[in-house]
C-alpha cells in the first residue's frame, strides 16, 4: 500500500508541476504578446484550463499535507482522544462526500462533449474532467487518512514532509 500511496503522490506532485507550468507558459506568452501588440487569444482560456487543473491535481496534496483550510480550534482543544476521533470523522466525511459527488460530476463532464471551448476549440469535457480529477484526488487522500488512522499508522495529522521524499 505504501509504493501505491507514493505513486500516487508523486503522480499528483508531476501533475501539479506540469499544470503550473502550462499556466505560466501561456501568462509570459500573454504578457510578452501585449508588449509587442500581437496577443494570442488563446492564452486566456489557456490559463484557466491550466488553473483548474493545478487546483484539481493539488487539491488532494494539500489535503494530505494540512494546507487546505481546517478549522479545528475547537475540535484540537478538547480533551483524551476527541481531536482524533473528529479527525477521522472528518476523513471519512471528506471521502463518502467525495465519493457521493463523482456520478453528478460524471454526468457534468460528459455533457462537456457536446461543447468546445471558444479559443482552442477543444472539447469541454476533458476541461470538465477537472471535477472530476479534484473529487477523486480528495477522495483517494481521505480514504488513505481513513485507514492509517484505523490501522494506528497515524493520528491524522499531516505527516512530516520529510517522510514523502523517495
Amino acid at each position: 500500500m505504501d509504493r501505491l500511496i507514493s505513486l500516487i503522490i508523486t503522480f499528483s506532485r508531476f501533475a501539479t508541476g506540469t499544470a503550473f507550468a502550462v499556466l505560466m507558459a501561456a501568462v509570459l506568452l500573454q504578457i510578452a504578446g501585449r508588449l509587442t501588440g500581437d496577443s494570442p487569444v488563446w492564452t486566456e482560456e489557456l490559463t484557466r484550463f491550466a488553473l483548474l487543473f493545478l487546483a484539481a491535481f493539488g487539491a488532494g496534496l494539500s489535503y494530505r499535507s494540512g494546507d487546505l483550510v481546517n478549522v479545528d480550534l475547537v475540535s484540537e482543544s478538547l480533551p483524551g482522544k476527541w481531536p482524533r476521533r473528529l479527525r477521522l470523522l472528518s476523513a471519512v466525511t471528506t471521502a463518502l462526500l467525495c465519493l457521493v459527488l463523482i456520478p453528478p460530476a460524471w454526468k457534468y463532464t460528459s455533457i462537456g462533449a457536446m461543447q468546445t471551448s471558444p479559443a482552442l476549440t477543444w472539447r469541454m469535457d476533458f476541461i470538465h474532467a477537472s471535477v472530476l480529477v479534484l473529487l477523486a484526488s480528495l477522495a483517494v487522500f481521505s480514504i488513505v487518512r481513513t485507514i492509517e488512522m484505523l490501522l494506528g499508522r497515524s493520528e491524522g495529522l499531516p505527516p512530516n514532509p520529510a517522510d514523502d521524499v523517495a
